[in-house]
C-alpha cells in the first residue's frame, strides 16, 4: 500500500468531514452510506480504491468526532454524544469563552487518541476475553445502566412553597419529567424500531429525525425564545488547562468512551457520564477535557475494534457499513489505521480551533436569535431531504418529548430511551411481546 496515497486519502476524509461537521442534522454516517453506495455499490470502486476505503472512512469518523462540537457548542444543536459537552460549554458562552470551551473540547479528543494507541496491547490481550466473558450478559448490564442513569437523577426544587405538599411536588416534577422522557421515548423507539415510517429508499435513515427532534430541535427553540444575549466572545491565545486535569480528564473520558464503544447502544455522552460519576469530576475543564475525550473515543474507538485482530467486534454504523465489503485480518492493519487516526486527530485539531474562530466571528456580528431561526430551518430542510413528509413528522413528535426536560430542568439524557429501552428489552426477548401489546406487529 502506498504510503502517499494512505495520507491523500486521510487528509481527504478529514476534509470532507469537517464539512460535514459543520451541518446540523446531518451525521457522518449519512453521507458515509451515499459514499460506500457510489464506490462500492457496483463493484468497480469508481471513486476511492477499495484497499483505501476504510483508511478515508476512519479520517471521515475521526474528524466528525473532533469537529461536530463547532455546532453542538455555538449553534445549540447537538447530538446524542455531545449533549454533556454542551451543558458547560454554554456556561463558557455566556462569560465569552466559547473558543476556550471548544479548544478544551479538542484537547480531549486528542487525549482519548492517546490514550487509545497507548490502551494498544491491552486491546490485543484483553478486549477479545471480555467480549467472551459479556456477551451472554449484555441485558443486565444495560439494565444496570438505565437503573443508575434514572435513579442517580435527584429530586430538585426551591424550596419556597408553602405547604409539604407543595414543596414535595417541586421537588419531584422534574424527577417525574425525567422518567417520562425516558418511557416516552422508549415507546418511539418501539415504533420506529419496530415499524419504520419513512420511505424505503430512506430507511438506513430512519432514526436520524427522530434524534434531530430529540437533541437539536429543542436546543435551537429554546434559544429562540429564550431572552439571553451572548456575550462578545474571546479568542484566547492559551487554555488554563494543567497537565493534571487534562491527564485525568482524558483517562475518564477513554474511560467513558471505551464503556460506550464496547457496549451496544449506549452512547458517548451517557459513558462519559458513568465515567465522570466514577473519577467525581468537580471541575468544569476536567469535565469538558472528558466529555471531549468521551465522544472521540466513542466514535472512533467502536470503529476501531473492527480492526483488532480476533476481536470479531462491529461496533458503530461505519464498521456495519464497511463489514460487507472489507475485513482487516492482520496487525499491520491495525497499525496503519492507528496512524491514519493520529495524522487527522492532529489535522482535526486544528481546523477545530480555526472554525472556531469563525464561527466567533459570525456569533459577534449576528443576533444569535436570528441565527436560530436560521438553524430552526436548516435542520427542517435536511430532515425533509433525508425522511421526506414522515422524517419531518417524526421529528415534530420527537421534539414535543425533547422539550419536557428542557422546560422541566431534567436530563436531556433520558432522551436515549429511544434506543436504550426497546434494544435492552429485545436482548432478553421482551421486545416482541412489548410490540405485541403496542400493537405494532
Amino acid at each position: 500500500m502506498n504510503i502517499w496515497l494512505v495520507v491523500l486519502y486521510t487528509l481527504l476524509g478529514t476534509a470532507v468531514s469537517s464539512l460535514v461537521s459543520l451541518m446540523p442534522a446531518l451525521h457522518i454516517y449519512n453521507v458515509a452510506g451515499i459514499i460506500i453506495i457510489l464506490t462500492m455499490g457496483t463493484g468497480t470502486s469508481a471513486l476511492i480504491p477499495m484497499e483505501y476505503v476504510p483508511i478515508f472512512m476512519m479520517a471521515m469518523v475521526v474528524g466528525w468526532a473532533i469537529l461536530n462540537t463547532i455546532p453542538a457548542l455555538f449553534l445549540g444543536a447537538p447530538d446524542e454524544s455531545a449533549i454533556f459537552v454542551v451543558l458547560p460549554g454554554q456556561k463558557y458562552m455566556m462569560q465569552g469563552r466559547g473558543y476556550e470551551a471548544a479548544a478544551l473540547t479538542g484537547l480531549g479528543a486528542l487525549a482519548g487518541i492517546v490514550a487509545m494507541a497507548v490502551a494498544t496491547p491491552v486491546f490485543f490481550k484483553a478486549l477479545p476475553k471480555l467480549r467472551q466473558l459479556t456477551r451472554p450478559h449484555n441485558f443486565w448490564i444495560m439494565g444496570l445502566i438505565i437503573s443508575y442513569m434514572l435513579l442517580s437523577e435527584w429530586p430538585k426544587g426551591s424550596g419556597r412553597q408553602k405547604t409539604g405538599w407543595g414543596r414535595f411536588i417541586d421537588g419531584w416534577k422534574n424527577l417525574a419529567a425525567g422518567l417520562l422522557t425516558f418511557l416516552l421515548s422508549g415507546i418511539l423507539g418501539f415504533i420506529v424500531l419496530t415499524k419504520p415510517l419513512v420511505p424505503i429508499r430512506y430507511a438506513f435513515q430512519n432514526i436520524m429525525p427522530v434524534f434531530v427532534g430529540l437533541f437539536a430541535i429543542p436546543w435551537v427553540i429554546g434559544n429562540i425564545f429564550s431572552r439571553t444575549e451572548i456575550p462578545p466572545q474571546y479568542v484566547c491565545r492559551s487554555a488554563d488547562l494543567p497537565t493534571g486535569i487534562w491527564s485525568r480528564g482524558g483517562f475518564a473520558g477513554f474511560l467513558g468512551g471505551m464503556i460506550a464503544a464496547f457496549l451496544p447502544v449506549v452512547t458517548g455522552g451517557i459513558g462519559g457520564f458513568i465515567a465522570g460519576h466514577v473519577t467525581a469530576q468537580r471541575d468544569d475543564r476536567l469535565f469538558i477535557v472528558s466529555q471531549g475525550a468521551s465522544k472521540s473515543v466513542y466514535y472512533i474507538g467502536g470503529f476501531l475494534m473492527a480492526f483488532i485482530p480476533g476481536l470479531s467486534r462491529t461496533r458503530g454504523g461505519m464498521a456495519w457499513m464497511l463489514r460487507p465489503f472489507y475485513q482487516p485480518h492482520t496487525y499491520d492493519d491495525y497499525w496503519r489505521i492507528m496512524g491514519v487516526i493520529m495524522l487527522s486527530g492532529g489535522v482535526s485539531f486544528f481546523l477545530l480551533l480555526a472554525y472556531s474562530r469563525l464561527m466567533i466571528r459570525i456569533i459577534n456580528r449576528v443576533n444569535y436569535r436570528a441565527l436560530s431561526v436560521l438553524m430552526f430551518f436548516l435542520l427542517l430542510a435536511v430532515t425533509y431531504a433525508i425522511g421526506g413528509p414522515w422524517g419531518l413528522a417524526l421529528a415534530t413528535v420527537a421534539t414535543a418529548i425533547g422539550l419536557i426536560p428542557v422546560y422541566f430542568h431534567s436530563r436531556r439524557m433520558n432522551c436515549m430511551g429511544v434506543l436504550l429501552l426497546p434494544i435492552t428489552l429485545n436482548m432478553g426477548g421482551l421486545g416482541p411481546s412489548i410490540a405485541r401489546l403496542l400493537r405494532l406487529v
